[in-house]
């Protein structure tokens, strides 16, 4: 159930499900039937059939699963920009890396799509905060080790960036099924914020 794979089942010869996303499926489909807060770790794990214990060896909080599709993007930043090559303002190095990154997003997660209707709304936006706050972290990080530009401009454009970037993934998700790709969605929320930062961040040489 949840966003990026489908089941195997015995004899297709694909490889078994891991128990990951046996509760990520286990999770969606209960969120669905009874909505996110009637629905406890016991019987996610339960419907998964797995241990209580085995739950939070893969989530340390069941506000963690709504975000589960999305964290190995996530968590694959840093590495992606710190593969970008030099030689660029890192304002246009920064609209490279997160458009990749989110090009990889090829189903829209249930449920985040569905986050009002399960009664899941704030703990999305709660259990959200930390990652968009990584995700600052790291386009902070790299603007400054790419540009000598300072007073305040790099912070900026990293915090306008990761706003951005939050804008144009909630309009993907709301948008329905003709919603397209994220990929897309962000680099044209990118595109205005880049352009008027790229001056004021040239690389270092």
């Amino acid at each position: 159930m949840n966003a990026s794979r489908t089941p195997g089942s015995p004899g297709t010869g694909r490889p078994r499900r891991s128990s990951r996303e046996t509760l990520q499926d286990a999770a969606t489909e209960l969120f669905l039937e009874q909505g996110y807060e009637k629905t406890t770790v016991d019987e996610i794990a339960r419907r998964a059939g797995v241990a209580r214990a085995t739950f939070f060896n893969y989530f340390p909080a069941k506000g963690d699963l709504l975000w589960a599709d999305l964290d190995p993007v996530l968590d694959a930043l840093p590495d992606v920009l710190a593969a970008l090559p030099k030689g660029e303002s890192p304002a246009q190095g920064v609209r490279t890396a997160l458009v990749e990154l989110t090009g990889r997003v090829q189903l829209a997660p249930v449920v985040l799509v569905e986050r009002v209707t399960i009664g899941a709304r704030s703990d999305v936006a709660q259990s959200g905060l930390p990652r968009m706050l990584a995700v600052e972290s790291a386009l902070r990080r790299f603007t400054l080790s790419r540009t000598a530009a300072r007073n305040g401009i790099p912070e900026a454009f990293a915090a306008g960036a990761t706003g951005a970037l939050l804008a144009a993934g909630v309009r993907w998700l709301d948008t329905g099924s003709d919603r397209g790709a994220l990929g897309e969605a962000v680099d044209v929320a990118l595109g205005p914020l880049v352009d008027a930062f790229a001056p004021l961040l040239p690389p270092t040489s």
